[in-house]
């Protein structure tokens, strides 16, 4: 047989390469296949507008039965009702948002429907009551407020809480001017925030994008965002802080086309927002400097703009938003550093080790105290993070394109003008950068201690992740006839995206029996009744110290002074799993603050769901709490058990004060 010359073989090979290249180019852009169907005027359907407000209801109620049947310890059945319920909640509104022949309008309230009724998710978990550990910190900050008519109050659970006092005080002068309860008043306040923030969120998507059915789109990927549907619903301080994040990059991008006077209203709009920002929560201000800052650097850097006076304002909104929260944090004596360093500092140190045992010649070590998810919800996120990376793929450089200077010029050419540092719009730019953080935001959320770096990471990231995906999906997934049953397939994959959110969001939502370190899971009656009982026999602000649970409780319910240490480099935890009250540990109680030790028995049944009885420093424990070390303090002279309800001991330690 005859040999192929070399050239031959040659060409041949690259022949063969080109087969593969050009599909893939296809498919990850930067072709824009154009949104005709967006600009023909529709009118609202309220046949279906009507038709999915009966069917978030009902898929509510079944998520009510499923925590019924949970608390019933019926398991299965909780599944099966609450897991049903919220298929049936968040598919039928993700598709009709999602599809292509849809007004603006009805996107927009269906968008709102589906916002409001994953708040009601979160609440119906604790219809009466915070559960939240973040929730305990900011409801006692909130009654310290209200009780002393006085700010900056020390608060030994959240040390840099009494410097952000904002959302504690909007809730307060609801609850003031209303007569509701701080909780009440606090979900009143949630409620608006929710609607406040997806229509914030909205219009700044469809003002940079140009088109109302990416922003609906880009919405519903948010929604997917891990900390979405419950963190950022909780009573805590970034719940108000992203709201001011959103209306702020929401009238940044409304603005930038104004002139004069009204220019320079937006602009005192924003530095008030951003002032606003500053008092109420560090990280959200974090995130406001990073946006602004990147907005003006790349307006700097942009070429041929028509607008040099956008450059100025850019620069100036951004020097506002990084010196406001720094001004803040030298007055209160806070900084952003010493709180979140060691936070951050462990969870790089996690994620470097789980690479480094990853390409070691040594098999992978895992922490077998993990907390696992049941194997649905983990199966949804897994699919959600994939069809996400899939979007952000299709979508990454129709993103930049799109951004490109509006023209006949292809996709390819529009790239090129990116790169040459010529774009329309600086803010679709960077927010297509910005969304490379949500591979990252996963990484760290594979181990235990980067999991919150990767969480809040997301948050911003996840600003990115929306325009980008949303933007895939419209320029190639649903390219087609907007009559073509076809489009379904993306609809459905953006449906399992929302589902994703929901999944992350905890280890298992639905509300069941008592278990040992499981945060909301661990909140019940007998520790709240313990609680009460201290209020109504003790008094109010007696020192105490115990397990994570029960200080949120003891804190909250009694209006205790719950501290986390039982003296200066003494924790709780090291006093309570020593099998014996070793002559330090006596020491730190004798001289130490702590009036009364409160002891669960209940942590000596099972190990911690979440991997710790009293911190999340703490070592993993292979085997339960010894009953017998949590109850070594019986028969020491100077400690006196004053209360035991069978489960809970208090005993009361003032005897040991003053003796070394």
């Amino acid at each position: 047989m005859a040999l192929m010359p070399a050239d031959s073989v040659a060409e041949a090979r690259l022949g063969s390469l080109q087969g593969w290249v050009q599909p893939v180019l296809a498919v990850i852009g930067p072709d824009l296949y154009g949104d005709s169907i967006e600009t023909r005027q529709r009118s609202t359907s309220f046949g279906f507008v009507a038709v999915l407000c009966m069917v978030a209801a009902i898929a509510l109620l079944l998520v009510v039965e499923g925590h019924g049947a949970g608390r019933r310890g019926d398991a299965a059945m909780a599944m099966l009702w609450f897991w049903s319920g919220v298929v049936l909640l968040v598919v039928p509104i993700s598709l009709r948002v999602a599809w292509p022949q849809v007004a603006r309008g009805e996107r927009f309230f269906l968008l709102f429907l589906l916002v409001e009724a994953l708040f009601y998710y979160k609440v119906v978990h604790s219809p009466t009551s915070f559960v939240g550990h973040d929730e305990f910190l900011h409801w006692i900050a909130a009654a310290d407020l209200m009780t002393a008519h006085k700010l900056f109050l020390s608060n030994p659970l959240l040390q840099v809480g009494p410097s952000y006092l904002a959302l504690e005080i909007v809730t307060a002068a609801i609850a003031d001017l209303s007569g509701l309860s701080i909780f009440a008043a606090g979900t009143l306040l949630l409620a608006v925030l929710k609607g406040t923030f997806i229509t914030a969120l909205f219009l700044f998507y469809e003002k940079i994008s140009g088109s109302a059915r990416i922003a609906a789109i880009g919405c519903l990927v948010y929604m997917s965002c891990s900390t979405f549907v419950l963190f950022e619903s909780m009573f805590s301080y970034e719940s108000l802080g992203l709201v001011f994040c959103a209306l702020i990059f929401s009238i940044e991008a409304a603005s930038q086309h104004l002139v004069g006077a009204p220019r320079l209203r937006a602009v005192g709009l924003i530095v008030l927002l951003l002032s606003a920002l500053a008092l109420t929560h560090h990280l959200s201000a974090a995130y406001a400097v990073i946006y602004l800052g990147a907005v003006a650097v790349f307006e700097a850097l942009r070429r041929d703009n028509p607008l040099r006076s956008e450059t100025k304002y850019t620069a100036f909104v951004a020097i506002f938003a990084i010196a406001l929260p720094l001004i803040w944090m030298e007055i209160r004596g806070t900084h952003i550093v010493n709180y979140l360093g060691p936070v951050v500092e462990e969870g790089v140190k996690n994620l470097l080790g789980k690479f480094h045992h990853l390409f070691a010649d040594r098999p992978v070590i895992s922490d077998a105290s993990a907390p696992a998810q049941p194997f649905g919800m983990r199966a949804i996120t897994l699919f959600a993070i994939l069809f996400t990376a899939v979007g952000l793929a299709t979508g990454f450089f129709r993103s930049l394109a799109l951004a490109a200077p509006r023209g006949d010029r292809t996709g390819r050419l529009a790239i090129k003008d990116v790169l040459g540092r010529r774009w329309r719009e600086s803010r679709l730019v960077f927010l297509a950068l910005l969304a490379f953080g949500f591979p990252i935001s996963v990484a760290f959320r594979l181990s235990i201690g980067g999991w919150e770096i990767g969480n809040r990471m997301g948050t911003l990231a996840f600003f990115g992740v929306g325009v980008v995906v949303a933007v895939g999906v419209v320029h190639y997934w649903q390219r087609r006839s907007p009559q073509s049953w076809r489009n379904i397939v993306p609809a459905l994959a953006l449906s399992i995206i929302v589902l994703g959110g929901v999944t992350s969001a905890s280890l298992n939502p639905i509300q069941g029996r008592y278990k040992v370190g499981a945060d909301e899971q661990s909140i019940e009656p007998m520790g709240i009744e313990t609680a009460l009982w201290t209020k109504r026999w003790l008094g109010p602000g007696n020192r105490f110290t115990s397990d994570r649970i029960n200080r949120l409780l003891l804190a909250g319910y009694g209006r205790q002074d719950a501290r986390v240490a039982v003296a200066d480099g003494v924790d709780a935890g090291r006093i309570f799993r020593a099998e014996q009250l070793d002559s330090d540990a006596y020491w730190a109680l004798a001289n130490g603050p702590i009036d009364f030790l409160l002891i669960d028995l209940r942590l000596s049944t099972a190990l911690p769901v979440l991997g710790f009885y009293f911190e999340p420093w703490e070592p993993r424990s292979a085997a339960p709490l010894s009953a017998e070390a949590l109850l070594k303090f019986d028969g020491i002279e100077g400690i006196t058990r004053i209360y035991d309800n069978g489960f809970i001991v208090i005993y009361d330690v003032r005897g040991l004060h003053g003796h070394s």
